[in-house]
């Protein structure tokens, strides 16, 4: 059998790892300045309104020099859908692994999640992403949609169904059992409605808890189930 020598071909070639390559250190620092690009942009978008926020405002944000933003981000209104895109791709995470955690509670205790626990679930975790660490995301999407292109406006709307979609079956469960009066898809739109609104009003200086909120939309929403 003939044996690789130093000096053959095949010895002398490196082995190539399997999988992807490994990132370099700048290439996930990449990520994390794109990751503050984008918390420091949804902060100011919040606060200051789209058209006053400049690209200069969101790069002195993170220390950034004035045009290094678009290396990440092609423009500000690109920067814009990219926010709407990850709030809504984290809020999507939270309400995934909100009713995760509850259907795994209720199977331990040997009963099903039902309807209106499931609907708790989803109001409170809704309010976590309306009001909680880390909540200018959605807001920003309630107050910009219209300075997104059509095109943009689609793509946050198919992640927008995404997250809707859970709370169909719930609301028609809930219908069904008498608990929920009127069309179930114009209760769906009346409760985001008013749920959205809270950004506006809320304050946590001065208002009720999360979990207040969520009890008092429950007795809004839904008939006693007695």
């Amino acid at each position: 059998m003939k044996m690789d020598t130093p000096s053959s071909p095949a010895a002398a070639a490196p082995r190539r790892a399997r999988g992807r390559p490994r990132k370099t250190a700048g290439e996930r620092d990449d990520g994390n300045r794109r990751q503050e690009l984008l918390r420091a942009a949804a902060r100011l978008f919040r606060q200051q309104g789209f058209a006053a926020t400049s690209t200069r405002d969101i790069a002195a944000a993170v220390g950034m020099r004035s045009g290094s933003p678009f290396y990440h981000f092609e423009n500000k209104e690109a920067l814009l859908a990219a926010v709407m895109q990850e709030g809504m791709q984290s809020a999507l995470r939270r309400q995934t692994l909100a009713v995760d955690a509850a259907v795994a509670s209720a199977t331990a205790l040997g009963h099903t999640l039902g309807a209106r626990e499931c609907l708790r679930v989803l109001v409170r975790s809704h309010f976590e992403v309306l009001l909680g660490p880390d909540s200018d995301f959605i807001p920003v999407m309630l107050y910009e949609w219209r300075s997104l292109s059509p095109a943009q406006r689609n793509e946050v709307n198919a992640l927008r169904r995404d997250y809707e979609a859970v709370w169909v079956p719930v609301l028609q469960a809930l219908h069904d059992s008498g608990q929920l009066s009127g069309d179930p898809s114009l209760a769906r739109l009346m409760i985001f409605g008013a749920l959205n609104w809270s950004v506006q009003w809320y304050d946590e200086r001065r208002t009720a808890t999360l979990d207040d909120l969520t009890q008092a939309a429950l007795l809004l929403f839904l008939k006693d189930p007695s």
